[in-house]
């Protein structure tokens, strides 16, 4: 029985293209087995449902070798499970040297094929590493040129704008501003300085509630 198994991270937009070559080799669809999680923590539910379904004699196919892991311990620990344990062939099709079905047949060709599994795994673990730092190094280069990441800060409460246009009119005095703030007179004023800057638009809205001027 032939099977073969695809995997990509969310982002990844190449599934289809894994499935099409598989399909395009002669496999079915329901003998097809895709993840689309990221390899990282290696839970990955199609991939364990398919090493299930393995016998002895089966052949797998997948289209490049890091499909099989995450870094080189992986990828080796995994072929070493699937074609010693599990019997299976392995074919990967953007290396057609890595196919376990010529093992017996050429000792040579076997021993090029060890070669080209030990170096194509090494390559894909320093890809991944380098694939990490270079979105550091952009992630890093973007905050320097003031991009921000994560959820946008929140905006203040419009009760506590309230307070800080009511103490701007003088309508409250600075002890009632910090009592119904619940803050000491320095965070009153650091966060009252802040909202006036950082929340400039919710700031002006609720002023306009009191007066059409701005505070």
């Amino acid at each position: 029985m032939t099977y073969a198994y695809a995997r990509v991270s969310t982002t990844d937009q190449n599934l289809e293209r894994q499935l099409a070559a598989f399909r395009e080799y002669g496999v079915a669809d329901k003998q097809i087995f895709a993840d689309k999680k990221s390899g990282k923590d290696f839970i990955r539910t199609a991939y364990i449902r398919m090493l299930k379904k393995l016998k002895p004699g089966d052949l797998l196919i997948i289209k490049s070798i890091d499909r099989l892991g995450r870094n080189y311990d992986m990828i080796i620990e995994e072929w070493s499970r699937i074609t010693g344990k599990l019997q299976v062939d392995i074919l990967v099709l953007d290396m057609p040297l890595l196919d376990t079905r010529t093992k017996n047949e050429n000792l040579v060709g076997k021993f090029i094929s060890d070669i080209v599994l030990q170096v194509l795994s090494f390559v894909a673990e320093n890809e991944r590493a380098n694939i990490r730092a270079r979105q550091a190094e952009g992630i890093a280069i973007a905050k320097k040129n003031g991009v921000r990441f994560g959820r946008p800060e929140r905006g203040y409460p419009d009760a506590f704008l309230r307070l800080v246009c009511a103490y701007q009119r003088h309508e409250i005095p600075i002890r009632e501003a910090m009592e119904k703030s619940q803050m000491n007179r320095s965070n009153f004023y650091y966060h009252m300085g802040r909202c006036m800057q950082t929340d400039r638009e919710n700031y002006e809205r609720v002023a306009r509630l009191f007066s059409h001027d701005v505070c």
